[in-house]
């Protein structure tokens, strides 16, 4: 996973949200673009969810990214269909 394509799907027009799973096997969503903020350096990124928790993540460690395809089936980078 590269930081270049979380940065194309945060800036993606229109925004669709997205989750970030990583190594760990934990899964975070991405629900705004308000709710992501990046270090200057672009390697770590914080996440905030609704009830104001955060995630603070580095981005090497992101293994895979998850958008909602348009009918809610949910595809991964690759474009595998899960559901």
């Amino acid at each position: 996973m590269t930081i270049e394509q979380v940065r194309r799907l945060y800036e993606a027009q229109p925004f669709r949200p997205f989750t970030l799973h990583l190594a760990d096997g934990r899964e975070i969503p991405v629900l705004h673009r308000e709710f992501m903020a990046s270090a200057p350096s672009g390697r770590t990124v914080m996440v905030y969810q609704p009830d104001d928790s955060f995630d603070i993540i580095d981005l090497l460690l992101v293994t895979a990214l998850e958008v909602k395809a348009g009918n809610g089936v949910e595809r991964t980078r690759r474009g595998r269909r899960r559901k």
